[in-house]
This record gives structure tokens, sequence and C-alpha cells, in this order.
């Protein structure tokens, strides 16, 4: 039995319009009101989510929330942090002087604000575009203050560049910190304890779930740890390669309600037990 779904947004949940088709919405408030936890993972901030949260009733007690790629566990009602890992100033300081060595732009944040540092030359930061939750400030790192504490690093720019560039990242970096891609154009940096499978397992245990009660849905190198860790690990067909080859299951789409299909094929009441990799 599912007792509770972990379902990334963009790419996942959303539409290519950003929006939730309202087959994905009346299986998610089906499964909620069979008492199966639904719980939104994504690399946003809360109030990047809120509205979403909102749109599907899942601001009410009992509900919670995993954002910065598992790097924050939240109460949705409140806001109320129960498990947060981040990166010291350090840390950051090292990751940015990193995004000068390979020549993209670099952008921190913590749970108020989007730091913006000097960027390379002619390489300005595309985050604004995938990002405007939280408020932009200008920084230098002398101004980071020494107890600062980031959630993420990110570089954010055009994908034939960003990709070049992290061919170039020495293999240190990925010892050290979870580094992985959420988007064609974004690269995510975070504490090395960090990832949503991680994030994940550290509900479960609060709520008394193990992990074969888990169904994950994803699309993205992001996505990989919760649908690992999951019992039932679910991609989107237009997930990348590596998330559907470890996938025990492929959905439909993300514009053809593909989380409604996989919540009704395997969590909801009286639906088949699964037994495919593929519809």
């Amino acid at each position: 039995m599912i007792k509770l779904i972990a379902i990334d947004l963009d790419g996942t949940l959303l539409t290519k319009d950003r929006t939730i088709s309202p087959e994905n919405k009346a299986a998610i408030k089906e499964a909620k009101a069979q008492g199966i936890k639904v719980v939104l993972c994504t690399g946003r901030p809360l109030l990047g989510m809120i509205h979403f949260l909102e749109e599907l009733g899942l601001r009410e007690p009992g509900d919670y929330g995993i954002t910065y790629n598992g790097g924050l566990v939240q109460k949705t009602d409140t806001g109320e942090i129960l498990s947060q890992k981040t990166l010291t100033r350090e840390e950051t300081q090292e990751l940015y002087e990193l995004s000068q060595a390979i020549n993209v732009p670099c952008n921190f944040i913590d749970l108020e604000k989007i730091y913006e540092p000097p960027y390379p030359k002619g390489r300005d930061s595309l985050y604004p575009t995938v990002m405007n939750a939280l408020p932009y400030m200008s920084i230098t790192l002398a101004e980071l203050p020494e107890d600062a504490a980031i959630n993420k690093v990110v570089f954010c720019c055009d994908q034939e560049v960003l990709d070049k560039a992290i061919a170039t990242i020495p293999a240190s970096y990925y010892k050290k910190y979870t580094i992985m891609k959420s988007r064609p154009i974004l690269l995510e940096m975070m504490n090395k304890e960090v990832d949503k499978g991680k994030g994940i397992a550290v509900l479960c245990d609060l709520l008394g779930i193990e992990s074969d009660e888990v169904m994950a849905l994803g699309d993205e190198a992001n996505d990989q740890a919760m649908i690992e860790y999951a019992g039932i690990g679910v991609a989107m067909e237009n997930a990348v390669p590596e998330i559907k080859e470890i996938a025990q299951f492929i959905t439909k789409n993300n514009d053809d309600h593909g989380v409604a299909h996989a919540i009704r094929k395997f969590a909801l009441q009286d639906q088949p037990v699964w037994t495919t990799t593929s519809d």
C-alpha cells in the first residue's frame, strides 16, 4: 500500500505552461482524501510553490513539503522546518570561485534571498527567468556574513555554455558536494548530505513510513535519488534517459497528465497491482 507520494514539480506535475492539469489535481486530491501523504519535492523554496500547494489543498495541518532538493523538510501550513542542511560561507566561496574559474554566472540562495555576486563579463545569470519567488540582492563575497547558511548555489546560463563548463568541473567537487542538473540551463550545488531521496527518508522516518510504501515521480537528474529510494520509482515519458533507466515504471508525459495516470495505477484503492516497467 502506498502511504506517501513524492512529486517533482517542473517537467513532472506541471505542464509546459507551468500549470496543474485538472486531471492531476483531481488524482492528488483523491489520494489525500484516502489518507495518502502527497508531498511536493522541488529545488524551489517553499515560497516558490505556495500557490501550487494552495491549489492542491496541501497547506493544511499534516501536510509537508520538501524544498531545496531535499535540503529542507517543512510543514507547509506553518513553514516550520523539520530538517535543514546548508552550505557554510567557506563552501559558498569555494563554489563561487569555481564559477569564476569555469566562466559561468553564480547565485546563492538562503531562506530569504537570492544573492547576485559579480558575474563573469558578458555572462549574466539566467536564474531570474527561472526563480522569482524570493528577492534578489547584489553582494560581494566579503559582505556575506561569517555565519551564513546557504541552502544552495546555482550556475544558470545557456545550456551549451553550461554543459561545456560542467565538463571541466574537477571530480573533487563531486566528492565534496551534491551537484546535479535540475533543468537544461541550471546546475545546483548543495551540502553533500542533501538530495531528494534523503529528504524523503527524513520525512518518512518522522511519519513512520517505510520506503516500499513510497511512490516518487520525476523527470530530471535531481529526481534520481528519490526515485531510487521509493518502492515505486516513476519516470515521466519526457524524463531524461538516465531517469527512465532506473525507474520501475514510465508514465505518460507532463502534458498528458502522467502524474494522475501513475497515481490511479498504483496508489488509489481498488487499482491493479503494478507489474511492468512501461505502460
